[in-house]
């Protein structure tokens, strides 16, 4: 995952206009919202990593219920709320219901860019976490196979030696006649 796919979420169409433009600049994959019921759909019906939202909307869905509907939807979905209206009081229930950051408009694009490479290497970290389990699992998985069947090798090798060892140990056979036995035992396996 080299860039992240992120839905902008705001009523104003010249903020959308603006993030727009310099997220796809930096290699970014961009959707866009005009406000929060038409972000929970989008979210409904496609996975994002991160959504950018405005905390004060229009339309009955402010920041804080797309942040919900987000984390409800898909709880690896990473909410960043923006805000020209920032109070302490805010930035602690976006936190408390999930939000992995909070910015105040105007919008430092450099301050932007940091969280944002902070979100994606976090989301690496995850996934390759994730990979190192799977192939974990897969080794075991592979080293027990291959434990039991190491077993029931052994105990048939064993099986034959004690064959081999009790037909040369006969003392009522010349040993040209034990040795031939055992050579044609071994032949038939």
């Amino acid at each position: 995952m080299t860039f992240l796919k992120i839905l902008v979420v705001d009523d104003d169409p010249v903020t959308r206009t603006l993030l727009t433009k310099r997220l796809i600049h930096e290699g970014y994959t961009i959707d866009t919202a005009e406000d929060g019921r038409v972000a929970i759909e989008k979210l409904a019906r496609q996975f994002y990593d991160v959504v950018l939202t405005d905390l004060m909307m229009p339309g009955g869905v402010d920041g804080i219920g797309v942040l919900e509907a987000a984390k409800r939807i898909n709880i690896k979905t990473e909410v960043v709320l923006i805000t020209a209206h920032a109070s302490v009081d805010n930035a602690i229930e976006a936190m408390k219901k999930g939000a992995v950051d909070y910015l105040q408009k105007p919008i430092n694009f450099d301050e932007l860019f940091l969280r944002l490479d902070k979100i994606r290497n976090l989301k690496m970290l995850v996934k390759n976490a994730s990979d190192l389990r799977e192939a974990m699992d897969v080794t075991e998985k592979t080293s027990a196979e291959t434990i039991q069947d190491l077993e029931i090798l052994v105990t048939e090798l064993n099986g034959r030696l004690s064959a081999i060892r009790s037909t040369l140990l006969q003392s009522d056979m010349a040993p040209e006649s034990r040795i031939r036995q055992v050579l044609d035992g071994l032949d038939e396996k």
